[in-house]
């Protein structure tokens, strides 16, 4: 990050495109679940089948490389939130909403 350059931006990802179905099937996968679980409904108008994030400008001018696969990622990913319940709690209930209130007030409108 060093080689940035001031008011740059970069996209970071791991050159990997999935539809959303896939991605979906890769998580019920890690999660030992079956498709099954998969509830479809419709698609909303102008619904994403996929997204996709173009490094190549962090790879070509930071030398940035992902550093683990999209699966092993995702993997990482899992663990924190089951090891974290209690912030993903916080998160659920609203919890942080009074923090943000408290410190922000009317400036979060």
């Amino acid at each position: 990050l060093l080689r940035g350059k001031v008011g740059e931006v970069y996209n970071f990802g791991g050159r990997t495109e999935l539809q959303n179905i896939e991605l979906t099937r890769m998580l019920i996968k890690l999660l030992g679940k079956t498709e099954e679980s998969i509830r479809y409904v419709t698609d909303r108008p102008g619904h994403d089948l996929r997204y996709a994030i173009d490094c190549r400008k962090a790879e070509e001018e930071l030398g940035w490389q992902p550093q683990v696969s999209f699966e092993a990622g995702l993997q990482e990913t899992i663990d924190w939130y089951v090891t974290n319940q209690d912030w993903v709690e916080r998160i659920r209930s609203g919890a942080y909403r009074s923090y943000y209130e408290q410190q922000y007030g009317e400036r979060l409108a």
